[in-house]
This record gives structure tokens, C-alpha cells and sequence, in this order.
């Protein structure tokens, strides 16, 4: 049985809670949250506490899952490897390169199993597509946005997360996931520009972004995000893959709506463009937001009893945060940010 240590009881942090309450594999040993919240039935009985570093010496568990805010997430991370655990940590893996490097390097050099939540890996109409893009063959053109028109509580959590982090790296670390893993080309390049759009956020900060990275196969994309009630919600969720023999593009049935967190993940159909002709493919059924965070928890958990080798996966989301963070520099000062091949 793995005992497990959750931080962070958040929207992420309490589905990941209740993720290893219902797995048979997993006891949970402590809560962290410093808000002193209502939780669920299910969690209400399991020890909290306000301190990270405390619960980490007083629980001493096995895997720690980290859902807190994206500026704890390295320093969380190494404290709780150094003490012995394997990781889960949502995305962003931190908020530099550096860090999250740091991060990668402290589960290599300590054997530590390291997952960071990329939830659309675990999806299998995201599986999907991109190995039908895949087989399209490249160079592709990615057009790829998540747009939300948040308001009221929404905005209010937008706002918090926009004290650390801009949607641009907070979302687009999934999609540059995305793109990484159809082409297997190096970014090369990245050219960014935002606005900021609300007197209720940091002077240096903008609520909306957007990119253009360019790979060393001439593959290019397009990325982009805003947060905010102003925003506009026509054109919120494009995903759209293009290639010399085609395209492979989501198709949703109908428009939950801008802040529907359940429809960010939605695929409905896909639709395969081929020069031959076009193929419809349709997702009955669908995981939702909870079926992927139990999905993600499971695959942390069997890496840990298989000895699943991760050393692709910590590259991966360490290459995507690179992109993401050079779009936010290239935001912010107005230059083309070249990239080292990191491949």
C-alpha cells in the first residue's frame, strides 16, 4: 500500500484527493491546505495540515502529490524527494527552466518517479489524435487556443494563479506537450505577444497571449490563451493539426461554454482530413474531469510498482515549459527568443 501525502485542495488538488481515496493501491496519510476549507465527506476524516515541510516529517510518505500554486512546486517537489518520496506535480513542473530542470535532475540523481500532470495524456481521444496526426507525416502547422471567459468566482481564481503565472505558461505547457509529441522535432524558436486587459490584475502581468514557436523539422505553431470576463468566447477552443497530407481537427458537438472546466479536455469527434477524403470519429462516452485525474493518480501509482522508466517524460515537460516561458520572455521584452536544442 502507498502512502500519500496530498498538497494543494484546489479544484486539481481535491480530485486527486478523492483520485486516492478510491484507489485500492493508496492510503492517504495527510492533507495539506492552508485555507481550513470545507471538503467532501470522503476526505473530511483523513489528518491536515498547514505547514508542507511538517506534514512531509510527521507523515513520511511514500508519494507526495502536489497541487499547490506553481511558485511552491520545485522547492515541494525536491523537499519531498530528498525525504524519500516519489512525485506527482501538476503543471507547470515551476515557474523557470532552471527549476524545473532542478526537479528533473533531483528524481534522476535519487531514482524517484517523477509525473507531472499533463491530464490530456491520459485522455484517449487526445491518444487519438495525436497518432493520427502522427501518421499524417509532417512538417505540421498546429493552430491550438483555449480562450476563457471567466467571471466571478473564475476570475477570482484566475486572478490568484496570474500572481505567478500568465495563462499563457499555465495552459500552454499542454498543448506545446502536444506538439512535441507529434512532431519529436527540437523547438527552435519562439516569438510571443500579449496584452493586459484588466486593472484588477498586476501591472506586469497581461491576461491575454499568444505564440508562434518554429521546430527544426519547419514544423510551426500557433498557441493561444486569455483569461478574464471580458473575454470573448467565439473561437475559444480551436484544435487544429495540418500537414502536406492533411488534417486532423477536434469537432465539438456542442459549446459548453468558455469556463466550462469539464469541456477544456471534450473532444466529441474528431475530424480526419485526408486528400482522399474525410473520416468522422466519434467519442461516446468521454472520461470526464475526475475519470482523467483518477487515470493520471493510476499511472503514478503502476510507475511506482513497475519501475516505470520516466526519464522521457521529465524531458518532455521541461522542453514544453521551455517553450512556454521563452513566449512569456519574447511577451515581455519584445524579442524573438531563441531556443537551445534540448533534444
Amino acid at each position: 500500500m502507498i502512502r500519500t501525502l496530498i498538497a494543494g485542495l484546489g479544484n486539481m488538488g481535491l480530485s486527486h484527493a478523492l483520485a486516492h481515496h478510491d484507489h485500492p493501491g493508496s492510503t492517504i496519510v495527510g492533507l495539506v491546505d492552508r485555507s481550513g476549507r470545507d471538503l467532501p465527506g470522503a476526505l473530511a476524516g483523513y489528518p491536515r495540515f498547514g505547514d508542507f515541510i511538517g506534514a512531509l516529517a510527521e507523515t513520511a510518505p511514500d508519494l507526495v502529490c502536489i497541487a499547490t500554486y506553481s511558485d511552491s512546486h520545485a522547492d515541494y517537489a525536491v523537499a519531498a524527494m530528498e525525504a524519500g518520496a516519489h512525485v506527482f506535480v501538476e503543471k507547470p513542473l515551476a515557474t523557470s527552466v532552471a527549476d524545473a530542470a532542478r526537479v528533473a535532475d533531483t528524481a534522476a540523481r535519487l531514482n524517484r518517479k517523477l509525473v507531472v500532470g499533463y491530464i490530456l495524456r491520459h485522455h484517449p481521444s487526445w491518444q487519438r489524435l495525436i497518432a493520427e496526426a502522427r501518421d499524417l507525416g509532417g512538417p505540421y502547422v498546429f493552430r491550438l487556443n483555449l480562450n476563457q471567459q471567466s467571471d466571478r468566482p473564475a476570475w477570482q481564481t484566475h486572478r490568484q494563479l496570474m500572481q505567478t503565472t500568465s495563462p499563457i505558461v499555465d495552459c500552454g505547457v499542454h498543448y506545446v506537450d502536444v506538439m512535441c509529441q507529434i512532431t519529436d522535432a527540437a523547438p527552435v524558436r519562439v516569438h510571443g505577444m500579449g496584452l493586459r486587459l484588466s486593472d484588477e490584475i498586476a501591472p506586469d502581468m497581461y491576461n491575454y497571449g499568444q505564440f508562434q514557436v518554429f521546430f527544426a523539422d519547419g514544423s510551426i505553431g500557433w498557441y493561444e490563451a486569455g483569461w478574464g470576463p471580458m473575454m470573448s468566447d467565439t473561437a475559444h477552443f480551436v484544435k487544429d493539426i495540418v500537414s502536406p497530407n492533411g488534417a486532423v481537427s477536434i469537432v465539438s458537438p456542442a459549446d459548453p461554454g468558455s469556463d466550462d472546466v469539464e469541456g477544456h479536455t471534450k473532444v466529441g469527434s474528431l475530424k480526419i482530413h485526408r486528400l482522399t477524403g474525410d473520416e468522422m470519429v466519434d467519442f461516446p462516452g468521454e472520461p470526464g474531469h475526475q475519470d482523467l485525474c483518477d487515470a493520471e493518480q493510476a499511472f503514478m501509482i503502476r510507475t511506482i510498482a513497475e519501475d516505470i522508466d520516466l526519464s522521457r517524460h521529465a524531458r518532455d515537460a521541461v522542453q514544453s515549459l521551455r517553450v512556454c516561458l521563452a513566449a512569456d520572455e519574447s511577451i515581455r521584452t519584445g524579442r524573438v527568443i531563441e531556443l537551445e536544442d534540448t533534444k
